[in-house]
């Protein structure tokens, strides 16, 4: 099984080791570690070369902290090319508008200027067309139409919206688009994400951890580790009334076809 959405960097090293391990050893085939930003894109890079074949490690810079200045997106980027001329295996991300930041900023009757995310973003799409990898998107409810615009500009042809969240017009048109959406363990409790993972797409469907992230429900006090991708797809599997093997051979074949695995 793939955890198509984990933050390996921000477990403490010793715990993010032994993760690694234990989650390579229970039958986790592969995981995207994606980064926050340049310290932790150099972070992945590391655990890539250390677990060769296991960790597809996504370069960005999340959005939910303040936008790099011009300069410093310039240096990421072309850091990123760098690892693009040695061929290396990598996506683009995490990457994507600051929702959950500009709602809090905005709830406190603050201003909230989005132009400087907004060419923070372009230019990490722009990079993923020219680059012509995967692109791993934060990217929820009204967020994720100005995405999909700027997707559909640049002809994007592989986008994965993690734990995505929006209307049934936007999954529409993010289904209509060819992309993917992934799943994490609040499938469990969370009625929002239980419709979802019952109507979308199987085809089009991932599973993820976005671990260290704490769950609630069954996982209450529980450290979040790849292995729980298990109780998603076993969930999954019941909201649809679908065999559980079935559901897991599915999103483990768009986990190695979206990210281009050779497991």
């Amino acid at each position: 099984m793939f955890d198509t959405h984990i933050h390996l960097d921000l477990y403490e090293l010793e715990e993010r080791n032994r993760i690694v391990e234990a989650a390579i050893g229970s039958g986790i085939e592969g995981m995207v570690s994606v980064s926050m930003g340049m310290e932790s894109c150099l972070t992945n890079r590391e655990l890539v070369l250390r677990h060769n074949g296991r960790i597809m490690p996504a370069y960005g810079h999340h959005p939910e902290q303040s936008p790099l200045d011009e300069e410093a997106l310039l240096v990421l980027c072309n850091w990123i090319r760098e690892r693009g001329e040695e061929q290396e295996s990598f996506a683009i991300g995490e990457v994507g508008l600051p929702y959950y930041l500009r709602s809090e900023a905005e709830n406190k009757g603050h201003s909230f200027d989005l132009s400087f995310y907004l060419r923070q973003l372009e230019g990490f799409i722009q990079l993923a067309a020219e680059l012509h990898r995967p692109i791993v998107l934060h990217a929820v409810y009204e967020d994720a139409e100005t995405v999909l615009d700027l997707l559909e500009r640049y002809s994007i042809r592989k986008a994965h919206f993690h734990w995505f969240k929006g209307s049934a017009s936007t999954a529409a048109r993010l289904i209509s688009d060819g992309y993917y959406i992934s799943v994490t363990p609040d499938v469990l409790y969370e009625p929002e994400i239980r419709e979802l993972a019952a109507v979308f797409p199987l085809n089009r469907l991932m599973v993820e951890t976005d671990g260290p992230w704490p769950f609630e429900g069954p996982f209450t006090g529980k450290q979040t580790e790849p292995g729980m991708v298990r109780d998603v797809i076993r969930e999954i599997s019941l909201l649809r009334g679908l065999d559980e093997e079935k559901v897991a051979e599915a999103v483990n074949d768009n986990s190695r076809n979206f990210y281009g695995w050779n497991c």
